[in-house]
């Protein structure tokens, strides 16, 4: 029996991990982690993967770690990274997903990139086509859609411009929306195991479930899934996804994002591993068996319990009710295989002017130089702020966004209240959240009402008493309202605070 190799879990700070121990169910050895403190953690990163004898990482790289991975890659040729750097390569940026559709000659809809401004300016004004799709390119998130914008004329476009200063402008054909939305596209081994559409909501174009839409996981086209199997093929991905654009003109496919880093369900996460199990063992391990548009029946379960579901299995099938049917004469059956092992011709080059001050800077916050968390307070917290916590699913965040409707979250441990989220969510967005203690003496009754521990009534009497003493200078004033304890005054101190 040929050694298994010795694989190991690549972690970075600050970052969701999307895969642990509980998703390579069965695997006999111990698997290690390593994970990168960004700031200059190079030499010794490095130096643990070595130590540690890891044959194999495996890990979604964040687009700002993404320059200084590929430099650790390079001090580590015996390594396997899993996905390659060169597969991650459109994780980066909206520009590296164009670069990568150009190289492979993958259908996607007209693109400009201008790093000249006044280059981007003059094809807006005088031969654009409107309407135009304008993304932020760069960026540690772009999840929800909150970075891409429509124009319809260049007075649009250059407002929008202005005011973001996105840089390099990159601008597209808007595509005419077959029903109005898009699709997403999962695929493992290069089969499609998960693809719903994803519809705009009323009086809306974008058509992310944070910002109105809705999902369906019915009637998802061949020829989307055919485009995503292309993709998945040229990035010679392990895992993969892509959303794609259907053309209400003509039914033409267009991709109009595709990465290694998306959002999923830990059942799909666990299939992934289960593939991986069966690539690196050779075949020792079954590879995981999962029928097309299976997606069809699990999308009738209700998302915060589809969330907590993990290891789906199914029998055995044929082909025949795998939707090859549905091909007709086409060979692709659309069934699992080894990814093939990818080396730096496969990336497309560049072309980023390295002489522009925002290469330089984009360069300096890749490296981590000055990192810097953003934090936010879930209580004032918008869609958006709550879409950028790291790997955040677009329902999830709307269903915290509905939570905070009627409760004060103090601890982010007031969020374990929903079934979707654990704990090691929470340790991932507890460096990005902020302090979030009421300030009693700014808090009217409706607010300490919602506050964990506190309720209506305490609520009143702890208005009452600060009315009457007109405010509190220390928490501790609090044990002379009867009821309150030692044990409750820690409970509440926890939860409040006397200003900043």
């Amino acid at each position: 029996m040929s050694k298994l190799p010795k694989l190991g879990f690549l972690y970075l700070d600050y970052v969701l991990r999307f895969f642990d121990h509980s998703n390579f169910k069965g695997w006999p050895n111990k698997i290690e982690s390593v994970t990168y403190h960004w700031k200059n953690d190079k030499k010794r990163f490095i130096k643990e993967v070595k130590n540690k004898k890891i044959d194999i990482l495996i890990g979604n790289i964040p687009a700002t770690a993404y320059d200084t991975f590929v430099e650790i890659s390079k001090e580590l040729p015996n390594v396997r990274f899993v996905p390659s750097l060169e597969t991650q390569f459109p994780n980066k940026s909206k520009e590296n997903v164009t670069l990568f559709c150009n190289k492979y000659k993958l259908s996607a809809p007209y693109t400009k990139i201008y790093y000249d401004k006044k280059k981007g300016y003059d094809y807006l004004k005088n031969k654009a086509k409107y309407p135009q799709i304008i993304k932020r390119s760069y960026g540690p998130s772009n999840y929800g859609g909150y970075y891409v914008h429509k124009a319809d004329n260049f007075k649009e476009a250059k407002a929008l411009l202005d005011k973001e200063k996105y840089n390099p402008i990159y601008t597209q054909d808007a595509i005419d929306l077959k029903f109005s939305g898009d699709l997403r596209v999962m695929l493992i081994g290069h089969k499609p195991v998960c693809a719903f559409w994803r519809f705009s909501g009323e009086g809306e174009w974008i058509t992310n479930t944070s910002q109105g839409g809705s999902m369906s996981y019915e009637n998802v086209p061949m020829n989307a899934l055919e485009l995503a199997v292309e993709a998945s093929k040229a990035a010679k991905a392990e895992y993969w996804a892509c959303d794609i654009a259907i053309d209400a003109k003509n039914d033409k496919a267009y991709i109009l994002e595709c990465a290694t880093a998306f959002a999923a369900f830990p059942y799909i996460r666990d299939w992934i591993c289960q593939y991986l199990m069966w690539d690196f063992s050779n075949g020792k391990f079954k590879m995981p068996h999962v029928p097309l548009f299976s997606w069809e029946e699990l999308g009738k379960i209700d998302s915060s319990l589809l969330r907590t579901m993990r290891h789906i299995g199914f029998s055995k099938y044929k082909p025949s009710c795998d939707g090859t049917w549905y091909i007709n004469d086409k060979v692709d059956e659309f069934d699992m295989e080894k990814a093939e092992l990818s080396d730096p011709s496969d990336v497309p080059e560049s072309i980023e002017p390295k002489d522009l001050p925002i290469f330089k800077d984009l360069e300096k916050d890749a490296k981590h130089d000055n990192f810097k968390i953003s934090k936010i307070n879930l209580n004032s917290a918008s869609l958006t702020d709550i879409m950028t916590l790291h790997a955040m699913e677009e329902d999830l965040a709307l269903e915290i966004h509905e939570y905070l409707e009627d409760n004060i979250v103090t601890d982010s441990s007031d969020l374990l209240e929903l079934e979707s989220i654990d704990q090691q969510m929470l340790e991932t967005w507890n460096n990005h959240l902020d302090d979030m203690r009421i300030d009693i003496n700014e808090a009217d009754e409706n607010t300490l009402k919602k506050i964990k521990g506190i309720g209506a009534k305490l609520a009143k009497i702890i208005l009452d008493f600060k009315n009457k003493n007109k405010y509190f200078k220390s928490l501790d004033e609090l044990k002379e309202i009867d009821g309150i304890g030692k044990n409750k005054l820690a409970q509440l101190k926890s939860r409040l605070k006397i200003g900043e």
